[in-house]
């Protein structure tokens, strides 16, 4: 499938887009790049595959560690709450805005 420049200009119409000539030939050129690389991938033979429910369950299968989750900034809430006008058991006092 390949889009030729009347339905870009149709789609970037519809979209609201203003769009010139070169603009135009460029985003045919784009998308029918892309469109192209979906056909390609649409073409590999995938029997036999299972689907993954998340990309994630390929990196534990492989033995893959995720690395630890731990913060690496320091914490400066103390400081920050040192320079607010007012400071309650550790949240920022704000006025009321709603009535």
């Amino acid at each position: 499938m390949s889009l030729d420049l009347e339905q870009i200009r149709r789609i970037a119409r519809l979209a609201c887009i203003a769009i010139g000539e070169a603009e135009a030939t460029e985003t045919a050129a784009q998308l029918n790049a892309f469109l192209a690389l979906i056909e390609q991938l649409q073409a590999v033979d995938t029997t036999g595959i299972e689907p993954m429910a998340h990309a994630l369950d390929a990196q534990l299968a492989s033995g893959q560690r995720l690395r630890e989750d731990k913060a690496v900034e320091p914490d400066l809430r103390a400081e920050f709450q040192a320079q607010a006008p007012a400071v309650e058991n550790g949240l920022y006092l704000v006025p009321r805005v709603v009535e």
